[in-house]
């Protein structure tokens, strides 16, 4: 399906075209140095507890345990930290266009939590080796990310891993149109990152995250979940730098 094809679509069911809202003034953030994207780094330090804060905008929107929005239904993703020569890279999914929700959008692979799952990252794994064939052997946990409540009433925890590169991909057709990878240092870069002000008449403001990777649109949750990273990550940098002797 074309780039073309998936915008007529998402603009009819969404009734409006997300990669053409306009822009809202976002404050000018560092870059995080390529040094601290590196998996030895991100083993060791996102295993360890430190204060952080998520995204301003949408602080209202996150929580720490699922039992803090019951009614939700709860689901868990995988962000996917594939270790290349070239440094890390972010596995990313466009879902197929016929399903219901979210249709032809980038998103991670992840799913609901069932009630055989034992954990949020059996949930992310379990998702992630059903959607594009990556066994959980090949995949490291690193982190819990605070749980976003998306707007169709689902409770999201993120769950950031590191993926040995020698995998190999089977994706689910019913569910997964593409698969592709984007640099961290491209995703972790804040320039690159764009917020979007909707406004529909008679109903209130929204705003919504963007980034875009060659011919690719990412936005919505999956962006709001890098931006959150982008938190997560700067402000390990900052506790480094600031504890160096």
């Amino acid at each position: 399906m074309q780039t073309t094809d998936l915008a007529a679509i998402e603009a009819s069911r969404l009734g409006y075209i997300p990669d053409q809202q306009p822009l809202h003034h976002l404050p000018r953030l560092p870059r995080i140095p390529s040094r601290y994207l590196r998996p030895g780094f991100l083993r060791q330090r996102l295993a360890q507890p430190i204060d952080w804060a998520v995204e301003p905008l949408f602080a209202q929107e996150f929580v720490h345990t699922f039992a803090a929005y019951p009614d939700a239904r709860q689901a868990a993703v995988c962000v996917p930290l594939i270790e290349r020569e070239h440094g890390l890279s972010v596995l990313l999914t466009r879902r197929a266009g016929h399903l219901v929700h979210h249709a032809g959008q980038i998103c991670f692979p992840g799913g609901r939590v069932e009630h055989t799952d034992q954990s949020a990252i059996h949930t992310a794994l379990r998702e992630t080796h059903e959607e594009v064939g990556i066994a959980p052997h090949f995949i490291q946990a690193l982190s819990e990310e605070p749980i976003f409540i998306t707007s169709s009433r689902f409770a999201m925890r993120p769950v950031v891993a590191l993926v040995r590169p020698d995998f190999q991909i089977h994706t689910d057709p019913a569910e997964v149109a593409e698969v592709f990878e984007v640099p961290l240092t491209v995703l972790m870069d804040p320039t690159r990152h764009q917020l979007h002000r909707l406004q529909k008449p008679e109903q209130p403001v929204r705003y919504y995250f963007s980034m875009r990777w060659q011919h690719y649109f990412i936005w919505g949750a999956t962006a709001l979940v890098i931006r959150n990273l982008y938190h997560h990550l700067a402000a390990l940098v900052q506790h480094v730098e600031a504890t160096k002797p």
